[in-house]
C-alpha cells in the first residue's frame, strides 16, 4: 500500500487546517486507516484513525474536539480536520495502515506509512 499525505503548512494559531490522505496499491477487506504526528525531540504519538472493524474514528485527548477525521466511501482516503490549531500541534503528521485488530493508538503495529506532511503552527 502506498500512501501519499498532503495539506500541511504554516498557521497561525486559533486558524485551521485539513490533511488528507489518499491509498493506492495493494487493498484490505479490513484495516485501520489513521494519523500520527511526531514533534522534533519528541516520541510519534497518535492523533486520531478509523479502526479495523467499524466506523467510530478515535482521537487522542490532545485534539480530541478540535480534530475531526472523515473517509470517502471507498475508504482509501481520510482527512483530519484540526481547529483551533496550537503551537503545540507543530509536527510532522503521518498516515499509516495497519491490517489487523491491534490496538489502534499503538505506532508500532501500523504497516504502512505515508512520507509525512509538516504542520507548523505559529504563535
Amino acid at each position: 500500500v502506498q500512501l501519499q499525505a498532503s495539506g500541511g503548512g504554516l498557521v497561525q494559531a486559533g486558524g485551521s487546517l485539513r490533511l488528507s490522505c489518499a491509498a493506492s496499491g495493494r487493498t484490505f477487506s479490513n484495516y485501520a486507516m489513521g494519523w500520527f504526528r511526531q514533534a522534533p525531540g519528541k516520541e510519534r504519538e497518535f492523533v486520531a484513525a478509523f479502526p479495523w472493524r467499524g466506523d467510530r474514528p478515535w482521537y487522542a485527548d490532545s485534539v480530541r474536539g478540535r480534530a475531526v477525521i472523515s473517509r470517502n466511501s471507498a475508504k482509501d482516503t481520510v482527512w483530519l480536520q484540526v481547529n483551533n490549531l496550537k503551537p503545540g500541534d507543530t509536527a510532522v503528521y503521518y498516515c499509516a495502515v495497519k491490517t489487523d485488530s491491534s490496538p489502534i493508538y499503538r505506532g508500532s503495529v501500523y504497516d504502512n506509512w505515508g512520507q509525512g506532511t509538516q504542520v507548523t503552527v505559529s504563535s
